[in-house]
């Protein structure tokens, strides 16, 4: 029976490798998780300034329906 014998320096390799494959998924998730939360802000504050632009115009409007005829509004 051949046994397999791995060199002290060998298993230091794989144990870096198997270190940074690791940090790289590690680091991988955390990116997707960042970019996900920074679109889905910047979604949700551009959904907001919708409505402020919504609000601001109806408020315009409201204020022109009740200026009465002949005045500036």
């Amino acid at each position: 029976m051949v046994k397999d014998h791995l060199s002290k320096a060998e298993i230091r390799k794989d144990a870096v490798q198997s270190t940074v494959e690791a940090t790289a998924s590690a680091v991988g998730g955390v990116t997707t998780i960042i970019t996900g939360a920074v679109r889905d802000i910047a979604r949700t504050l551009g959904g907001f300034a919708t409505e402020v632009f919504e609000i601001r115009d109806a408020a315009r409007r409201a204020q022109d329906d009740q200026a009465e005829p002949g005045q500036p509004s």
